[in-house]
């Protein structure tokens, strides 16, 4: 089975970094699938979004990316995120209150912007927002 080399990076850290045979992404211009022989392309990360990266075992990796860029090029797959967490490392119940926190300041930006993390990171952890 034809596979992609992937590589996820926040600014922190490495997220994950493998083979995968598919990678899920969403853009400002929509939900993207990237399969291996996909096209080049440069995609800027939808704020809140979630990435799914299906590996050659077949489990998903999915993770909360929030910000940033994805490229595909005949290498493989880059995502570079601003801040990024894996779902198995999400505390469900700290993105809840951060979620509440953040509906009940209102329409202020920066509240905005929390409460799409938020959600972000319920969605990757298989939670309803």
């Amino acid at each position: 089975m034809a596979t992609l080399q992937v590589e996820l990076v926040a600014v922190e850290r490495k997220i994950w970094s493998g083979e995968a045979t598919m990678v899920i992404a969403r853009t400002t211009e929509g939900e993207l699938g990237v399969l291996p022989g996909h096209a080049p392309l440069l995609g800027e990360l939808a704020e809140g979004g979630v990435v799914t990266i299906r590996t050659e075992s077949g489990d998903d990796v999915v993770v909360a990316a929030h910000g940033g860029f994805l490229s595909v090029t005949e290498k493989g797959v880059s995502i570079l995120a601003e801040n990024a967490e894996i779902s198995t490392e999400i505390d469900v119940e700290r993105a809840r209150e951060a979620l509440r926190r953040a509906e009940s300041a209102g329409d202020d930006p920066d509240a905005l912007e929390a409460a799409r993390r938020a959600q972000s990171r319920l969605r990757a952890a298989g939670e309803s927002a």
